[in-house]
């Protein structure tokens, strides 16, 4: 009798019920985000940047949102200001406005460049941190109403904002100086600080960058304190503490004109700061630095240089053009030690500084 060997079972595998899970976890938050985009959010919202550039081409456009009220008044003001006209002064005067923490070291420079000037200009100073020590009688009776200042954060904004609200005052002044420039840098210290928070009033596209110097019309100025809308973005997601140390006063301007009115900017920063030596900071300059080759080639400058801040460090170069030629880039320079003073003073027949 032949005995029949039993039938061996095989185990039943063990499914992967978690990845199975995972998957079409993931599949549904995709198909949500693709049917239903935040507000104006492209449907690559929820990839990096880098990742949608590969997508951009085959899906397929979200329809444009319904704007929000605040963006429909904000539109329809920022648009007024730039199409009113401006009120005309007899005596048309420039704003000078300094943001300083304290006293300010080169009023005897100011006082030698202003020297014959009276009338033309007007003097406003904000100082956060302690009374100034004034050393020219110009500077007297000149400081407003200020407040704390910590760099990096929107109060920096704010002490610009409250200057010009002070300056705006006086109908004569025309043109405001805080002593900035505009540019496009995809780097981390660019478009790398920028927040997909900032959707859907800021596109990443929009976003710029610039030192906080800078020279303006009444028009812009008025823009400014008119400005609510994207005051509030930088001012709820432009930190310096946020990952991507995101300088509000380093991208609020910049960014707003780029967006409200990109034909009336120039482009470039008046003010020349040396940055050649690849530090977060920029050059200072000694007594012993401050020659006459110094402000001669400081002066000569007549193209715009920017390097980016991501690994390709790409250069780009554009003349600096004063209705249409091609002309000095700069009226200001900084930034100069206290002890230069001497040389700058001994200098100024021939350059001015800051």
């Amino acid at each position: 009798m032949t005995v029949m060997p039993s039938l061996r079972h095989r185990a039943v595998a063990k499914k992967p019920k978690w990845i199975i899970v995972l998957v079409s976890l993931v599949c549904f938050v995709l198909i949500g985000a693709y049917v239903f985009p935040p507000r104006r959010y492209s449907q690559c919202y929820l990839f990096g940047s880098g990742v949608c550039a590969n997508f951009k081409d085959w899906l397929p456009s979200v329809t444009r949102r319904e704007r929000t009220d605040e963006e429909i008044i904000s539109s329809v003001v920022l648009r007024d200001i730039l199409a009113m006209p401006m009120p005309v002064s007899k005596s048309p005067k420039i704003a000078l406005m300094f943001l300083t923490p304290g006293s300010i070291p080169f009023e005897k420079l100011w006082e030698k460049f202003l020297q014959g000037q009276e009338g033309r200009y007007s003097i406003y100073v904000h100082a956060s941190r302690e009374k100034p020590v004034h050393t020219s009688s110009l500077f007297v009776g000149r400081d407003i109403h200020s407040d704390a200042v910590v760099w990096g954060k929107i109060s920096m904004v704010d002490a610009e904002r409250r200057l010009l609200a002070n300056a705006l005052a006086d109908v004569d002044n025309q043109f405001f100086v805080l002593l900035s420039d505009s540019f496009k840098d995809p780097g981390p210290h660019g478009n790398g600080r920028y927040s997909v928070e900032m959707l859907p009033e800021i596109e990443e596209k929009d976003f710029r960058k610039g030192a906080q110097w800078f020279a303006i019309t009444r028009r812009h100025a008025l823009l400014i304190l008119a400005d609510s809308l994207y005051y509030k973005k930088f001012k709820l997601y432009c930190k310096p503490a946020d990952g991507r140390n995101c300088i509000a006063d380093e991208h609020y301007l910049p960014t707003l004109f780029n967006m409200v009115d990109p034909g009336g900017i120039a482009n470039w920063s008046v003010t020349h700061v040396d940055w050649s030596e690849g530090k977060w900071h920029p050059r200072s300059y000694r007594a012993a630095d401050v020659t006459y080759d110094l402000l001669k080639n400081i002066t000569a400058v007549d193209e715009n240089f920017h390097v980016t801040s991501d690994d390709k460090k790409l250069l780009t170069q554009k003349p600096c053009l004063w209705n249409g030629s091609k002309r000095p880039c700069y009226l200001f320079a900084r930034k100069f030690y206290p002890e230069a003073l001497d040389n700058l003073l001994k200098l100024f027949t021939s350059y001015t500084l800051r």
